[in-house]
This record gives structure tokens, sequence and C-alpha cells, in this order.
């Protein structure tokens, strides 16, 4: 099915008996009586599996002098030691920035150099202590601020411009001029990367934690030279990922490799404190943002710059993108500069550009309210645009309730209730402050396929390699194919994470959900048409309700249509360029209560809440929980979030979970979540959009308001840690 017009008023997913209504995730049960397995728990499909333990690079560049295995290959119980001497040739898949196996060149700290194989864990970590590397280091590039005036375009990101930028500024009447920095994160979600292999001959298959399981076939093929038909990935179930599972990870090649030279399956997980420098995180940003306006907060000239650090060959963090479609004004300028860094991989986190961008673009907000007086919820509104500010207004937005998110949010939260001037309200020892700042995220859509078939019982089956990384997937697709195929929720059984089944769209870039759900709406639609036609019916005039499909007064039943074999389609969704007639995006509104201790400087949340627009909300119910959860994250950027770069040895020192500090439940309050009802048309025939990665854009900002609010200080160093405070703490409102 080709999505190329606007979905008509006459689609089948509008009756919304099942879709738009909140139901609990139907993997629920499982995942919460731990029968639902993760990739290092598939005891069942590798009985008799050995074990791999990866060993790192201890240096940060340079190369292997030599390595001695003989001592390892003669311990207990190991069956092979697999380095780049034996591993055979290897390729590079296109969405790795360095090898996943290196040697004897070396690329960044940790990178994966040798793995040990052995019958138990045990056996094979402790032979991994026994293997000897030297090494030949070479001098690294850590620090972005000292390689930043060297950084250059990058690739896939250019210069964007509007109007005379330089000139519009010089003459506003209110400029504001500032410099902002976010560190580099790391992902840390709750299941490591890790991997099951097993070989049948040629054939290899993975049981592994993977967002995009099109994607890591190909790059398994390319990277082990082997066809794309004898690569298998299973991922039914992900303990979350925020990016860092989209592509293929050394655990995945290295059980592989491993298992291959065993002779028998391997299992590989990486240990916690391997994760920020063996795999990839979010890129440290430096920021520079000026907006000029006339006196009463009316933009007419915004630019941002932006400067991060890649290995040679990645890509720049896309921090400026947002600024380019979410407030008007005539003249305009962004900039994308990369410096080449030594340090473990950049990509892709939750929200790549946006989460960081809008960190340091609503701050800047935030200053220019109040340099032209004007309410910081007021001021957004004035700056508010219904079409592409950088195309002009023959590129509208499909759907845009900024300004509605903005209000509703406002009022829900009491805003109305904030005194404007900073460090004048006091509960106890605690100065307190609102913030606010907007929300925003591209809407991006992906192909997506999808096969459904239905039982002479007339239950409803669909089979897709959609993965669930925590996101609601099973639910939100089973409601889909519930609600076209006209039977109850309890009727339809959902397969994911099979490479084996059709191609879909995959978990990343908030487009899993209105894309797969798009992708299983086509082939419902197959689905419906096949069953018309065997009933008898005009497909355009059939009606699926009840579990029967029927015609004016004459039904028949769907499992008595489908006879003893069943009925099996197969389609996928397409996308024709809406996306380049229509701006799409999603939209919302943050706002945040904090305490600022008076003695100490602590920052205590009292509570958030928003507004947010993101067409229709398929689940409720599981869309809030994306939003809840990622507001927590925008806390953790705003307060505590950070990977301490060593700049002499070229990693990040802080590499687990008890020195990176992220919120646990005694730093979230109360969060509270509106959807705002809107449809678009012009999105998906779904008429949905992305939410898991709004919910952090933005969130973190609202707090570095709510607490210039509390007590008078304006950092714009992130993480604002109570170190930060202090030193700037006097003449402010802290004692």
């Amino acid at each position: 099915m080709k999505f190329d017009q606007p979905a008509t008023a006459l689609n089948p997913i509008d009756r919304g008996r099942v879709i738009g209504i909140p139901h609990d995730r139907i993997d629920g049960p499982a995942k919460v009586t731990g029968s639902a397995p993760y990739a290092y728990e598939r005891h069942d499909v590798a009985p008799n599996a050995a074990y791999g333990c990866i060993i790192g690079s201890a240096i940060a560049k340079g190369r292997i002098a030599s390595i001695d295995t003989r001592a390892a290959e003669g311990a207990p119980g190991v069956l092979a030691v697999v380095t780049h001497a034996n591993a055979g040739k290897l390729g590079k898949g296109q969405m790795n920035t360095a090898h996943l196996l290196g040697g004897p060149a070396i690329e960044h700290f940790d990178q994966a150099l040798a793995l040990v194989v052995a019958d138990t864990f045990e056996r094979a970590r402790d032979a991994a202590s026994l293997v000897r590397i030297d090494y030949a280091p070479e001098k690294g590039r850590f620090d972005l601020a000292v390689e930043k005036d060297k950084a250059g375009v990058s690739k896939g990101t250019p210069d964007t411009k509007a109007g005379d930028f330089e000139g519009a500024f010089a003459k506003a009447a209110v400029k504001i001029d500032q410099r902002y920095t976010t560190p580099d994160q790391s992902h840390a979600m709750l299941e490591p990367h890790a991997t099951t292999a097993a070989w049948q001959g040629d054939k290899l298959t993975l049981w592994t934690a993977n967002q995009m399981i099109a994607w890591g076939v190909g790059e398994v093929a390319t990277t082990l030279g082997i066809p794309k038909e004898n690569v298998r990935l299973i991922s039914p179930y992900i303990g979350g990922g925020f990016g860092a599972k989209l592509f293929l990870r050394a655990d995945a090649l290295m059980a592989a490799l491993g298992a291959k030279a065993a002779g028998r399956p391997v299992k590989v997980a990486l240990a916690r404190h391997q994760i920020p420098n063996n795999t990839t995180h979010r890129p440290a940003t430096i920021q520079r943002i000026r907006l000029g306006a006339d006196r009463n907060g009316v933009i007419d000239a915004i630019g941002h710059e932006v400067w991060s650090g890649d290995l040679p060959g990645g890509g720049a963090e896309t921090a400026a993108q947002q600024t380019r479609l979410l407030y008007g004004g005539a003249n305009r300028m962004t900039r994308h500069r990369l410096a080449v860094l030594d340090l473990p991989e950049g990509n892709a986190m939750r929200a790549p550009g946006e989460a960081v961008g809008l960190l340091a673009l609503e701050v800047a907000m935030d200053e220019l309210a109040e340099a032209c007086n004007v309410d910081p919820v007021e001021l957004r509104i004035r700056n508010d645009v219904q079409y592409d500010p950088e195309a002009g207004p023959q590129r509208p937005f499909s759907s845009r309730k900024f300004v509605e998110c903005l209000r509703t949010g406002a009022e829900n939260f009491g805003w109305s209730k904030r005194n404007p001037r900073p460090g004048q309200v006091r509960d106890g020892h605690w100065l307190v402050g609102m913030g606010v700042a907007s929300a925003f995220r591209n809407n991006l859509t992906m192909a997506s396929g999808a096969r459904v078939g239905i039982d002479s019982r007339g239950h409803v089956t669909v089979e897709t390699d959609m993965t669930d990384i925590g996101t609601g997937s099973y639910t939100v697709i089973a409601q889909t194919a519930a609600e076209m195929m006209g039977v109850a929720l309890d009727a339809v059984t959902v397969r994911l994470g099979d490479s084996s089944f059709p191609a879909s769209a995959g978990s990343g870039g908030q487009w899993g959900a209105n894309s797969a759900t798009a992708g299983v709406y086509a082939a419902c639609m197959t689905l419906r048409a096949k069953i018309a036609e065997v009933a008898g019916f005009p497909a355009d005039q059939a009606v699926f309700e009840d579990g029967f499909v029927r015609l004016g007064n004459q039904s028949r039943q769907l499992g008595q249509v489908a006879g003893r074999a069943g009925l099996w389609v197969e389609d996928k969704i397409e996308f024709g360029d809406l996306d380049e007639r229509y701006a799409q995006a999603t939209f919302g509104a943050h706002f945040a209560e904090v305490g600022v201790d008076i003695d100490t400087g602590e920052v205590r949340v009292r509570r958030m809440g928003g507004a947010f627009a993101a067409g229709r909300i398929l689940n409720p119910k599981s869309a809030r929980s994306q939003v809840i959860g990622a507001m927590t994250m925008g806390v953790g950027a705003a307060l505590m979030e950070e990977l301490t770069v060593d700049a002499r040895f070229g990693y990040f020192v802080n590499h687990d979970m008890a020195e990176y500090h992220v919120p646990v439940h005694a730093d979230i309050p109360e969060q509270s979540v509106i959807f705002i009802d809107e449809l678009d048309e012009k999105s998906s025939p779904m008429k949905a959009k992305g939410v898991g990665e709004l919910g952090i854009c933005g969130a973190g900002a609202a707090v570095a308001n709510a607490i210039y609010n509390a007590c008078g200080i304006r950092l714009r160093d992130y993480p604002l840690t109570i170190d930060k405070l202090l030193r700037a703490a006097p003449g402010s409102a802290i004692a």
C-alpha cells in the first residue's frame, strides 16, 4: 500500500472501538513474571551453549604490538580464543563508525580485541585475564573544547539559512547571545547488550537485543561476508535500548565468531562497565544561540550553532534541527560542526538532536522572555508559526497544536500562580520556582510490512519483525489488527522480532508505533479484501465487526470464511512525499516546579506536568508511560547525567551505575501528562505520530528554568549540579 494522499474520513481505523482506548500491555504478565526471555536467557534454544568474555582495549588510540593468547588457550574449560589474527577477513557495516573487532589498529578505548570462549562464564572470565596484550599507544584527541576550532562541516548536516541573520541580529532591539554545553551521556538501559549465537552449517542464528532487525541482518551479513539469507536475527523482547541497540554491536559479532570457533552456541553479554566505552553514547555539545527580537519578544533573527565530536567517519549531534522549525523569524541560520575525537562512538540516543538542542534553545527563550519582560508561555505563543519558517507558507505543518499544548499545560499546572521575580517564593528552607519549556520532535515514518492471517476460529495472527523495547509494540499492533478485522483484542496473537517475518520499521527515531501499525493496517486491508472476496461481498462495502463480515442484512463468521486452511496475506506500507509537502512534527509544553535548598543548593523536582500533541494516541495508557519515562530522562539530563572524560587517556571514567547517576524513584514526584486531541491525516493511515521521544525534548530545560525562577541562578552548562549552583551563589537568593 502506498500512502501518498491524506487518509480519508472513511478510514476503518477511525471507529475507535479498540484503537485509542487505554489497554494494559498484553505482554505485561510475561514481563512481570519473568517468562519473557531476553537474549541471554534463551537457554531453551541453546542448552549446550558456551560462554564468551570480551577483552577490551586498555588504550584509546594506537596499535597492538603483540598479543599472547597461549596461557588462556591452555586454561581449564577454554574452547577458543578469537582475535583479529584468527577471525578471518571481516567487513564493516555502514552503520558502525569503528570496527567491532579491533586490531591491529585500535580506534577507541575498550574496543573489543579478543573473545575467550569457555564451558562456563567464570572460566571464560578467568582465562581472559591470562591474555597478554602489548600496545603501541598514539596521541589521541579527547577534548571537544580543545578540538572545537578544528571542526568541519558534518556529512549529511548542511548549514541552513533564510533571510539575513547577521544583519537582522545586529539591528534587533533585544539580543540574546549565549553559550550552552551538554556532556556525553550514556543510554543506561536495564538490559545490557547480549547475544546467543548458533551456527547450523553456514546458517547463523542470533538471539540478540536489537531494535532494528532488518538493519541488523544486513550489517551481520556485511561484516561476516556471508549472504543475508544465511542470517536470522530473533529479538522478541528487549530490556530497553534508547538507541544503543539500533545497530550491530560487539556482543553480536563476537558471539558469532566465538560460536564458529568453538563449534557450539556461544553466549556473550557486555558487563555494565563495558557499555559506555565499548558501545555508543550521546555526544557532548557546545552550542551558541543568538536570538534577536523586538521589545514585545517577537523574534526576527534566530541562529543556532552546534559543535560536537565523533570518531573519524562519524556524524554530528544535530542539536539545531528543532530550531529550524519550532519558532518563527524571517532571518535564520543553523550550523553544525563536527570535531574528530578518539573517544568511543557517538550515536543515536533517545531524541538525538532535539533532546540536547532544546536544553539550550529553551533556556535561551527563557532568557529572552525575561529581557523583554514577557511571560515565558506568552513569548512562545507570540512566536508560533503554522508553516516551515525556512521554506515559507508553501510548506505548512500537517498539524500543529503547539499553542494548545502551551495553554492547556499552563492552566493544568497552575502557571498563573508563578511569581515571575526569581527568589521570591519560599517553603521553609526551600526556594521554590516554576519553569516552562517547549517540546518538539520531528515526525518520521519508515516503510513497514506485516503478515496477517485468520484461522477457522476467527483468531487473527500478526507476524512482523517489529521489536518491542519496552514501548508496548505488541499491544498497539494487536489493537490495530483487532480494530481493522472487527474482532476482540484477545482474539489477536502478535509475533514480533524475528527476521523470518516481514521487515518492519523497527523501533527507533519515534517512528516505530506509527509506521509499524500502518504496515499492519495495510496487511489487514488486504486480508479484508480477500475475506470479502471469499464471502462474495464487495470489499469496499463489507463491514467487519464482532467477528463477522457483513453486507446489509447478510453476515458470515470470519472463521467460517477462513475455512480449515485459514487465510494469510502479506503487505506493507510505503510512504510517498507528504512529508516533503507538509512539515510534520510533534509538539508539547513541559512545566516543572523545583525546590532549591537555601543552605546547600540541593535541587529537588517537586512536580512536573506536560501537554502533548502527537496525532492519534494509539494507546493512551502506554503512551503516558512512554512520556513519563522520557520526562524522567529529562530530569537526569538536567541534574545528574554526565559521562566524565579522562582527557589524558581518552575514556569515560564513570562507566557503571554507581558513578553514572540517573534518576531513581525518590527523584521523581508527581508527573501529569495530557494529550491534546489531534488526528494527522497526512502522517499515516493511522493518523498518528510518534510520542516516545517527545517527552524528553525540553523536559530538562523546564527544570533549568525553574531553578532560575527559584533562586535567580542561571546555569548554562549541564548537568546543573550542586557545585555549579554554589559557585554561582554569591549575590543570589542562596545564602
